[in-house]
């Protein structure tokens, strides 16, 4: 039986219980169902010859059962030596400890990739292959790093991110931490450092993950970063002063608001010189380096959606001593995207900062399905000559205040109808249709 010898790896973000925020759709349906494992072989015969590969597929997330799942699986099962491919979103810290050091015990080597069935149309014949286009995301890279012997293929893709806690993660900024819970998260780090150590690697790959904010998108591992962390056997190895905010659509006013009226805990209504807007502050951070903050207010439109306006602070950071003027600003939830308009985006008096104010149209549609029941985010995303930046905010407090500003958006529209029957109310000016 011929041994696959390449091994891949990818990682992505962890948890405490699980984090696995994947910045593309996975490949593969049943990579969010429990790790499954299945012994395959390459087929036709006639295709590969004296060359066919055999490989352990393991696809799916990584749960506290699934080091005893695999313990059944090897049972009765001579496959030392060969090679463990795994096609993930990650999951359970400690399921993945456990799963590591039984692959490491049984001499296995591990690569990244998923199995792939054709069937052909000429004889019925299913051809089966192992694709290398496949994503190791979140745990999922410490299981890799098990491996005897490990390779990452050119189409797989690693992706690391902070451990949190699971039941926190949509929305981490407005939650709740008892010192529990830190308890809790810097148990795991310290175990997955200890695991770590035992598979004969640096910190390297602890460090790069630990750097991501669970709000950010999983960082993507580059091959230098794959080859410091020791995942190739091939490889040799501030303070802020308050944002300003919009008061109206329409007719744009810009203040300093009263710092209680906008906070990074949730989304709440807040009198903005007398506008009602939904808001919410949140820190900007690239790889975990914070360079500024910004809000984000929702207000009331003249027409049957929002106004929505982006307010941001930013300064150059650990990464950068220049910041440079933003030239993109979109707002998306889901497949929706609303890119916003730049009216003012300048250099201040301070060394390196930037302050930026877009705006533009939300429609209706897709604030509502931003505020309704569950954990929704939306994303906002940056473009600049000196990097992107792309953050998740979730939508806590959003569905509770969310009738509060509509209301006063039906409210305001039901006056203005009733102005506009008043002939002296428009001072010989035609109402704006």
């Amino acid at each position: 039986m011929h041994r696959l010898s390449s091994v891949a790896l990818a990682f992505g973000a962890l948890s405490a219980t699980a984090l696995a925020l994947s910045s593309a759709p996975a490949r593969a349906s049943d990579r969010t169902l429990p790790m499954q494992f299945e012994l395959r072989h390459e087929s036709p015969a006639a295709s590969c010859g004296d060359h066919c590969l055999t490989w352990i597929s393991a696809t799916g997330a990584i749960t506290a059962d699934t080091p005893r799942d695999f313990q059944k699986f090897m049972q009765g099962r001579n496959v030392h030596g060969a090679t463990i491919a795994l096609n993930s979103d990650g999951g359970s810290v400690l399921g993945a400890i456990a799963l590591g050091r039984e692959i490491r015990a049984l001499g296995l080597s591990t690569t990244v990739g998923r199995t792939v069935e054709t069937s052909s149309g000429n004889n019925g014949v299913t051809e089966v292959s192992l694709s290398p286009a496949a994503d190791c995301e979140s745990m999922c890279p410490f299981v890799l790093l098990a491996g005897a012997h490990r390779s990452v293929p050119d189409q797989a893709r690693l992706m690391v991110h902070q451990i949190w806690l699971g039941d926190r993660r949509e929305d981490p900024t407005a939650a709740s931490y008892s010192a529990e819970d830190l308890v809790l998260v810097q148990r795991d780090i310290g175990r997955l450092a200890q695991y770590t150590a035992e598979m004969g690697a640096n910190g390297e790959l602890l460090n790069l993950a630990l750097r991501i904010p669970p709000w950010e998108p999983m960082h993507v591992l580059t091959r230098d970063e794959m080859k410091r962390a020791g995942l190739d056997s091939g490889a040799v190895a501030p303070d802020h002063a308050p944002l300003l905010t919009m008061a109206s659509a329409g007719n744009i006013k810009m203040s300093a608001p009263a710092t209680t009226e906008i906070s990074e805990s949730g989304w709440a209504v807040v009198d903005n010189s007398g506008v009602a807007s939904l808001a919410r502050r949140h820190p900007l951070t690239v790889q975990g380096d914070e360079i500024g903050s910004f809000d984000l207010l929702v207000a009331c439109d003249s027409n049957d959606g929002y106004q929505i306006s982006y307010l941001e602070k930013r300064e150059g950071g650990d990464t950068r001593q220049i910041a440079a003027p933003l030239d993109g600003v979109t707002v998306s939830v889901g497949h929706m995207a609303v890119k916003l308009k730049i009216v003012s985006s300048k250099r201040q008096k301070r060394p390196f900062e930037i302050d930026t104010f877009a705006t533009g149209a939300m429609p209706a549609k897709l604030m509502r399905s931003f505020a309704t029941v569950g954990n929704h985010s939306l994303v906002v995303s940056t473009t600049s000559d000196d990097f992107n930046t792309s953050i998740r905010i979730g939508n806590t407090g959003a569905m509770q205040n969310l009738p509060s500003l509509a209301a006063s958006c039906s409210s305001s529209k039901a006056l203005t109808k009733r102005a506009d029957l008043t002939p002296e109310s428009t001072r010989g000016v035609a109402p704006h249709q």
